[in-house]
């Protein structure tokens, strides 16, 4: 929803031309980066800044009042007059074996439908393949962190893999040493919303890959727009890379963000699936959710039991602040430290041993 104290012009201005950013006026003065902030570190160097994308990958969208229809076949609820405001700024365009979790956190298994073709981006069974003969090194995590949190009898430390998330605010890292400290893989900011792409997303890609670190993109979804639209972005600018971990889709709240609106579960996990969607057909693998604790409980509690969950939760473990969840990564810390990268940067964990890590590298993070 729009802010009540947006100057009147601003409105006439977006009545007259639409919405061109997923930040809304924020990101229309001066061309200014999306305020769409996914990682919970603060900027600790220059963040490069960068107008989104060349002119060859700019969306050249119609813009016309609308409804976004949805997986049922029929319009989005639009029982607020806050939805009905940013509706019109919208154009017509228009789901795992469980992972082998250390013996102190037994996971519960889930039968899934059978009736989904595509290659599930879960671990794999102890039956399973050992994957591909040319396994990378996994490091051992060398990190400090500026907030260290105790997690009771089972710490960050007692888990084999360890990971980063990144995003333009790490601004230059140096991937080869960062991987050596314990960056086995990385989830890098790639999007958000229909027209934002992260400036450093193209070199943190090619240049993580280099090092040998496995990575992953992450899109941040933003509620004022059309989840196929967000898909569509998202496809247009992270590239079918058979080495890639599966695409990832982080829903949350943003308090910074100038989209204000608050949808029903029902909403949100339908347009969560017309993405999930959609980047499964494309990707060949399903996507991951990320989330933090208020909008789970919020939105994803018992919900979506057959994708495989990313779960924020620093200072707690996950089995206190999601008890419900199985999970396969865990983000524990958002003041993490390292050689490779200036500041803080967040951290992760996989939910498996090192064996775990590369049978479901070779059977489904492949592909």
């Amino acid at each position: 929803m729009l802010r009540s104290t947006v100057p009147a012009f601003v409105l006439a201005c977006l009545s007259l031309t639409g919405c061109t950013s997923s930040s809304g006026p924020d990101a229309l003065m001066a061309g200014l980066p999306s305020k769409e902030v996914t990682s919970s570190v603060t900027p600790s160097a220059p963040v490069p800044q960068a107008s989104v994308g060349e002119a060859s990958q700019k969306v050249a969208l119609n813009r016309q009042p609308h409804q976004e229809v949805l997986a049922w076949g029929g319009p989005m609820p639009s029982g607020s007059p806050a939805f009905a405001a940013v509706d019109k700024q919208m154009s017509t365009q228009q789901r795992a074996a469980p992972v082998i979790a250390p013996p102190a956190i037994p996971q519960a298994r889930v039968n899934l439908p059978q009736d989904r073709p595509v290659q599930l981006a879960m671990a794999g069974s102890v039956a399973m393949s050992a994957g591909s003969s040319a396994r990378s090194r996994v490091f051992r995590p060398a990190f400090s962190d500026a907030k260290p949190i105790n997690f009771g009898r089972v710490q960050p430390k007692h888990f084999e893999v360890h990971g980063v998330d990144v995003s333009r605010w790490q601004a230059n890292i140096d991937w080869e040493r960062l991987r050596t400290r314990g960056a086995n893989f990385a989830f890098i900011k790639a999007t958000d919303g229909g027209d934002h792409l992260d400036p450093m997303f193209r070199t943190n890609w090619e240049r993580a890959k280099a090092a040998g670190v496995r990575r992953g993109a992450y899109h941040f979804f933003y509620w004022c727009r059309p989840a196929s639209h967000q898909a569509d972005w998202f496809i247009r600018n992270v590239p079918r890379d058979p080495d890639a971990l599966p695409p990832v889709i982080d829903v949350e709240y943003n308090g910074e963000s100038s989209c204000k609106m608050r949808l029903s579960r029902a909403q949100v996990l339908e347009k969560m699936q017309v993405f999930m969607d959609r980047l499964e057909r494309h990707y060949g693998k399903r996507p991951i959710i990320y989330t933090a604790p208020d909008f789970y409980k919020d939105h994803l509690s018992g919900e979506l039991r057959d994708y495989p969950f990313w779960l924020r939760a620093v200072a707690q473990h996950p089995s206190r602040v999601y008890p419900d969840r199985k999970w396969l990564f865990w983000q524990y810390s958002g003041s993490g430290l390292s050689h490779g990268v200036e500041g803080k940067i967040d951290l992760n964990v996989f939910n498996g041993r090192e064996e775990d890590w590369h049978r479901w590298i070779g059977r489904g993070g492949n592909g």
